[in-house]
């Protein structure tokens, strides 16, 4: 199978994409692309909510993947999934989508209650009112933690001071109830990777790739 994957969006979620994927599709039965979409276009657009219009921008990126000879695409982050049904109607190849791998991760695990961080419009929107569970949010720190969250994508690096405050965010949210907290950036293992926060954590990126990696494996449906 051909991976391709749209990335740059932001540069530390691409790299943990490549990362785990990378020893699954190189060579052999299998090959990885990566093309880079525009970080600020996309916030731009969602911050808008015109699904539509980032649809557009994605659109000639998975024609280049598909004349690169990909056969299914995904894009690497959260956030630029909120046009993903306007994206699927126009796209040329098949789409991976993240929201059908955490819903059948979290059947398996058996989560009811789920806390979310992640960019401002993730967790507003209780990551796109696609989850089958119920999405606990931070409360008064949303704004805050959204955009602490979009400097950490920019960035491509976490400070001690921004780790503990993700960290505190989390811990809010576990004393709201919530059984486990979802990491709904994917640049957010910039600040956890490596690091206990001492409640639960539930890896996004980790639960797309392995999505991607069965696909890959077994043919299984995305």
């Amino acid at each position: 199978m051909h991976l391709g994957l749209i990335g740059g969006i932001g540069p530390a979620a691409t790299v943990a994409y490549y990362e785990r994927l990378s020893p699954t599709f190189s060579g052999g039965a299998h090959a990885l692309t990566v093309v880079q979409a525009d970080m600020e276009t996309l916030v731009a657009n969602a911050v808008a909510q015109d699904a539509a219009a980032q649809a557009e921008t994605y659109l000639p990126l998975l024609q280049r993947l598909e004349r690169a000879g990909a056969e299914v695409a995904a894009i690497t982050s959260i956030t630029g999934h909120f046009c993903f049904d306007e994206l699927r109607a126009i796209s040329p190849l098949p789409l991976a989508s993240i929201f059908e791998a955490l819903n059948a991760a979290l059947a398996e695990r058996g989560l009811a209650r789920l806390g979310v961080l992640g960019a401002g419009g993730v967790m507003a929107s209780r990551v796109y009112g696609r989850l089958t569970v119920e999405v606990l949010i931070p409360g008064d720190d949303l704004d805050a933690l959204g955009a602490l969250y979009f400097q950490l994508a920019r960035s491509g690096v976490c400070t001690p001071e921004e780790r503990a405050r993700f960290f505190d965010a989390g811990r809010a949210l576990m004393d709201q109830g919530a059984e486990a907290v979802l990491l709904g950036g994917a640049d957010l293992g910039l600040a956890f990777s490596g690091h206990d926060p001492g409640f639960p954590v539930l890896d996004a990126v980790e639960i797309h790739c392995h999505a991607l990696e069965r696909v890959a494996a077994f043919g299984d449906n995305f």
